[in-house]
């Protein structure tokens, strides 16, 4: 059973397994697929998406590229991002690598492209190439000794394609930066995540102007992107970890484990008990409590 467009997004919080410095996954959505949601975010990890079939617009900070089949997006630890896709048919490989890792690949010379985001469309031999290391990384174990070295030689791969011009959309970028105290706390404690007036406080804003630039910047309230933050981790969790339906819904702060249900199936049209059981389980994390 393939999972709903939404259910695998794109753009969702981050955490890798421990031991494991890379995350490889295959992407394939059919026809029926929607355009993709917005969700402005950034990560703890440098992120390459390569993809094979798509139609629209990948937004780094204050830039926004067009997106044609068999183009690459690349963007360092902790820029904010996002990407804006087409309905109809698309796939992708998504990779991503643990921030010192690539911050340290970044450092050499010749490779200097990695400190900064960027949009590129490879000639065929290249992708090719490109997506012949990816369709290998992504069928490794996530804690394979060969997984970093390769992602690695991936990423050097990747700064040789031409890189497509971005458009300068607005000073997006220097705003949200104005909002990241908020979005720190929210990411280092999910559950204990700061209502509206306190999240207001830790950016030195007022509550009332808070608000309003956060959904002006980010399209949805502050509440709305705390519970979507957390029900995107919560689906990670379920098809990665061990973890009961229960124990994932307390951790991540929600009142009850049937709110969360709700919730959950709300946003991504089936229980957390079915989602979990559309993938088999990670390996090392156990079948998991339903």
């Amino acid at each position: 059973m393939a999972l709903p467009h939404l259910d695998r997004p794109i753009c969702e919080p981050v955490e890798l397994r421990p031991g494991a410095p890379v995350r490889a996954e295959r992407v394939r959505q059919g026809r029926e697929t929607e355009a993709s949601d917005p969700f402005v975010h950034f990560h703890d990890v440098h992120e390459l998406v390569l993809f094979g079939t798509v139609r629209g617009h990948f937004t780094a900070e204050d830039r926004r590229y067009p997106l044609a089949p068999h183009a690459l997006a690349f963007v360092p630890s902790m820029r904010q991002h996002d990407f804006a896709l087409e309905a109809g048919p698309r796939d992708w490989v998504l990779v991503q690598v643990e921030a010192a890792a690539g911050e340290a690949l970044a450092g050499t010379p010749g490779l200097e492209r990695l400190r900064e985001s960027f949009c590129a469309l490879p000639d065929p031999a290249l992708h090719r190439r490109l997506m012949t290391l990816a369709e290998w990384l992504a069928e490794l174990p996530a804690a394979d000794p060969l997984a970093l070295p390769l992602a690695e030689l991936l990423l050097r791969t990747a700064v040789h394609a031409p890189v497509v011009g971005g458009r300068k959309v607005s000073a997006q970028a220097a705003a949200l930066q104005r909002l990241r105290p908020a979005i720190d706390r929210l990411r280092r404690d999910p559950a204990g995540a700061p209502g509206a007036e306190q999240a207001a406080a830790l950016c030195a804003l007022s509550p009332a102007y808070f608000s309003r630039r956060f959904k002006q910047l980010v399209g949805m309230s502050w509440s709305d992107y705390v519970r979507t933050h957390r029900l995107h981790l919560a689906s990670r969790r379920l098809l990665e970890t061990g973890q009961s339906v229960a124990a994932i819904a307390y951790d991540l702060g929600f009142s009850t484990p049937s709110h969360f249900g709700e919730l959950f199936h709300h946003r991504f049209g089936m229980t957390p008990r079915d989602y979990r059981r559309t993938l088999p389980p990670a390996p090392g994390a156990g079948a998991g409590e339903a």
